[in-house]
């Protein structure tokens, strides 16, 4: 499978759950951040075309969104729990995936000077000073502040915030803790040098970490929230308000025109935005269904798929060789998994709790349930090179964390045979079924979400195998789920319907996992938690950390620990890929590209 990913978020995301394709052979080194691929893809279409300025100027960029679900509609990156929102809303930001950013990086996700505002670490007094541009405006017109930088944090940690971003990292700020526990009322470790009305916030911490050093680190957050426009509305309340979902603010090349519940955004340039005055007049972006998306690819109705959205492996045979289109992709920074719900979500304390007798609590059980899988074959069937199955936590763009050497779980039906029986699970009276270590019947059910056809046999032949080694695994409810009830029911505090899942994580470009897998993260769905994995993960930023390869040791170290426990197991890496129509000048979807909707211009005024 693939799965959709935000590429320059500051934050993690859920995303959508798709059968991409992979093959067994490798054309490319785990240096390229694609072993596994065996086709090759370059980020940039290099159209060497003139530009039609009559074109450009009076012609829609049309843009499909892949998705079998309406979107959520939450154009507020703070508040936002899916990358889908970030897709329809992405022109409000400089890049796809960088809504209301305030850094610019290079080629390698690191924080480099010249975009809304610039950043500056000091080692020694263990500060982060932000200092915004002096043309830096809201799509309203109005300045960017110093406020606008804190205010993300103030809604992060709000004890009756809707947002899912605050994991421990950030109690590494000063008075973050405080203000999240309700005992305090401000954030002490944020302070304006020249006022909450200027352009400077400084951020006293107690440590300062090697992640700081790029964007999408879970220490920093990464974007602006325009605290006068949204001041008066409630924390509680602010991701219904109008404000956010009906005229949302943006710091972007383009301002929001008009957004149609669930299905389109349109878009004009921002006059008041800091950078390059865009080339394009006006976007357009609908949903589309991944049924669909292929027909209407051929039939010349969208310039491109939004980059960071779903394409599937499925997709890429119909489309690779699309006349009067160019297939674009890099490295995703993304993976699927498989996750097993092993405890719940103390609201008291905020923090995930294990629940030792859970159904799904043994090991043994849910590493023989991996091990019963073959991800192998499935890529084989489905593939085409895009997708491949994966061995980790960890995407292989990271090439300085990822393990290369780690196993994963390849199909072994014996190992899972073995596993299932030393640990207890075994058949009794002659039941086909193997029942729990207590001798009590045993139903798994197996959560995952609607989509494609391809995706439908996918999930079938995961209920073979399971069925294979004698568990009786079903749908819950009996069939799939789709987008939105899936996530809703594996977010509940504590929820019984779902005992493993597939899903699929859409990473900021700083691997540190503790927002998705520490004790406190709303985004810890299966509620794994132990004292080694909060180690492992604090080990990535200690102050040994930044000894790059200590920090890669750190990094490989946690691959291996949760690899062992399976609470967490990998399932594909894959390209974040899509066509883009040969009218398009300008494509670029590489990181060091901070221009991306502006550089964009038409060859001509129809699409061919």
């Amino acid at each position: 499978m693939d799965k959709k990913k935000l590429a320059l978020s500051a934050m993690a995301v859920l995303a959508t759950v798709s059968l991409a394709a992979c093959s067994s052979k490798s054309s490319s080194s785990s240096k390229s951040g694609t072993s596994g691929a065996s086709v090759q893809l370059k980020a940039a279409y290099k159209n060497t075309k003139a530009t039609d300025k009559t074109a450009t100027k009076n012609s829609t960029l049309k843009l499909a969104e892949p998705n079998d679900s309406p979107f959520q509609g939450i154009a507020d990156p703070v508040l936002s729990t899916n990358s889908e929102d970030a897709d329809v809303f992405s022109p409000g930001g400089d890049q796809p995936g960088n809504i209301n950013g305030l850094f610019h990086t290079d080629k390698n996700f690191k924080i480099i000077k010249g975009g809304l505002a610039n950043q500056t670490i000091n080692k020694k007094a263990k500060t982060v000073t932000i200092t915004l541009r002096k043309d830096a405006k809201w799509s309203n017109g109005s300045a960017v502040t110093a406020k606008d930088i804190e205010y993300p944090y103030e809604v992060i940690a709000n004890k009756n915030t809707t947002s899912q971003q605050y994991s421990a990292d950030y109690n590494a700020i000063k008075g973050m803790s405080a203000y999240h526990t309700g005992s305090a009322k401000t954030i002490s470790g944020i302070t304006f040098p020249d006022g909450q009305t200027g352009r400077t916030a400084v951020i006293h911490l107690t440590k300062v970490t090697p992640a700081m050093q790029y964007l999408g680190n879970s220490f920093i957050w990464g974007s602006v929230e325009p605290y006068n426009y949204i001041k008066n509305v409630s924390i509680a309340k602010l991701a219904s308000s109008k404000q956010i979902r009906k005229n949302p603010l943006f710091t972007g090349p383009y301002k929001l025109d008009k957004v149609v519940e669930g299905e389109s955004t349109t878009w004009s340039p921002n006059k008041y935005y800091y950078g390059k005055t865009p080339q394009i007049k006006h976007i357009s972006i609908n949903v589309v269904s991944s049924n669909n998306i292929d027909k209407a690819i051929q039939s010349n109705k969208y310039d491109f798929t939004v980059p960071n959205s779903v394409m599937h492996g499925t997709d890429y045979k119909q489309l690779k060789s699309v006349k009067n289109y160019k297939i674009v992709g890099q490295p995703a920074l993304s993976y699927d998994y498989f996750g097993f719900n092993v405890g719940h979500y103390d609201t008291k304390t905020q923090k995930n709790v294990m629940d030792k007798n859970s159904k799904m609590a043994n090991k043994s059980l849910r590493q023989a349930m991996m091990y019963a899988l073959n991800l192998d074959a499935i890529s084989k069937k489905f593939g085409n090179g895009v997708t491949w199955r994966a061995n980790t936590l960890i995407p292989p763009i990271f090439t300085k964390y990822w393990d290369s050497s780690a196993k994963g779980y390849p199909l072994n039906i014996k190992k899972a045979d073995k596993l299932l029986s030393d640990a207890g699970y075994k058949k009794r009276n002659g039941s086909k079924w193997r029942s729990d270590p207590n001798g009590k019947k045993l139903t798994i059910y197996f959560g995952a979400m609607t989509g494609t056809s391809a995706q439908a046999a996918e999930y079938q032949d995961y209920l073979q195998q399971w069925h294979k080694v004698g568990l009786n695994v079903q749908f819950t409810g009996g069939k799939t789920m789709e987008m939105n009830s899936f996530y809703s029911t594996l977010q509940a505090p504590k929820q019984s319907k779902i005992d493993v899942y597939a899903a699929a994580w859409g990473l900021s470009s700083e691997p540190t996992p503790t927002q998705m897998y520490g004790e406190d993260a709303t985004y810890n769905m299966g509620h794994f938690v132990s004292k080694k994995n909060t180690q492992l993960m604090a080990n990535m930023n200690n102050s040994k950390a930044w000894n790059e390869a200590y920090r890669a040791k750190a990094f490989k170290q946690w691959q291996k620990y949760m690899n062992e426990q399976a609470a967490v197991a990998p399932d594909s890496f894959s390209y974040n890929w899509g066509p883009v129509n040969k009218r398009v000048k300008g494509f670029d979807m590489g990181a060091a590209n901070a221009n991306f909707w502006t550089n964009l211009s038409l060859t001509s005024s129809s699409m061919k």
